[in-house]
């Protein structure tokens, strides 16, 4: 097996790359071999295949099962034994409440439970309360908003990662930090600009949200962007620029380019840039976000009247 170099900046790298595929807690004090139990199974299975043949009903005539001319009889189906969860393991989050079918009834009452609120305030609470997206299920927190909603300034991600689970707020990581640190850079920060995420839950070990997902959260954002009415409007990344604007455009294509995003009878000036997480993997990108975030401030100062 290959030595892992003892270099802090690797072992940092390493942790960073746990962190980031979900590998993010200790859940026991040793580590559990999964695919040993499921060979210890599949051999448990296979033992107690002939004692369940064993104590079957009695074989019917041949005469009386026509559907098994080649065997002459019917063997009894071995249920399945269940696996035990190794000692200590705590029960998923989501063991009292059965997941649902993503589906266009779900997606419909999204839209009619995000159209009801007639604040923020209330459009936190609708999230609550909602029960039709199985990422809740996994998740600790509900990630809404943070910021100030008065801004005119508006940023939208993806969905949250680990930290933000933990804290129930959005861009609060490293990655937060930086876009911190670029709000700084024109003279900005948290109370000049209003966060969220199309997706309000995290995907288990930071998966990218499925469509369904996505689908079934976007009512929501609709809502939220609709409520702040912000003069400007930020996409972290493409994943949130395609939802919300229907583009199909790469990032590279898209940022820094000036679109319109239609909201209450008027159009929101509207531009994509390149998400904090996706710098902190390419730092050489910075520049071009920096031009982003300068053009951001220009247009705010259009947008502000003397």
């Amino acid at each position: 097996m290959q030595q892992i170099p003892n270099d802090p900046r690797h072992l940092e790298a390493l942790l960073d790359f746990y962190a980031g595929a979900g590998v993010d807690c200790f859940l026991q004090d040793n580590p559990v071999d999964w695919v040993a139990l499921t060979r210890e199974h599949a051999a448990q299975r296979a033992q107690a295949a002939p004692q369940a043949a064993g104590h079957s009903q009695p074989q019917q005539p041949r005469h009386q099962t026509p559907a098994n001319n080649f065997q002459g009889q019917t063997a009894a189906p071995v249920p399945a034994a269940p696996i035990a969860a190794p000692v200590g393991t705590a029960p998923p989050a989501s063991a009292g409440q059965a997941p649902v079918l993503p589906d266009r009834e779900i997606i419909a009452a999204a839209r009619d439970l995000a159209a009801s609120a007639p604040t923020l305030d209330e459009l936190r609470k609708c999230l609550s309360s909602f029960e039709g997206c199985n990422l809740k299920l996994t998740a600790k927190k509900l990630v809404f908003a943070d910021g100030n909603p008065g801004a005119k300034l508006m940023f939208v991600g993806e969905a949250p990662g680990r930290d933000e689970d933990l804290q129930g707020l959005p861009f609060v990581g490293r990655s937060g930090q930086l876009l911190d640190r670029m709000l700084a850079a024109i003279g900005l920060d948290r109370s000049s600009a209003y966060i969220a995420n199309v997706v309000p839950w995290r995907p288990p070990g930071n998966r990218t949200p499925t469509p369904q997902e996505t689908e079934i959260c976007k009512p929501f954002i609709l809502r939220q962007i609709e409520l702040v009415n912000p003069d400007v409007l930020v996409f972290l990344g493409a994943a949130s620029a395609k939802t919300l604007l229907g583009v199909q455009d790469g990032i590279r294509k898209m940022r820094g380019r000036w679109m319109t995003y239609p909201c209450k009878g008027r159009d929101i000036s509207a531009i994509a840039t390149y998400h904090p997480a996706y710098l902190l993997r390419s730092p050489l990108e910075k520049r071009l976000s920096w031009r982003d975030f300068l053009a951001i401030k220009q247009k705010l100062g259009e947008k502000t009247p003397d």
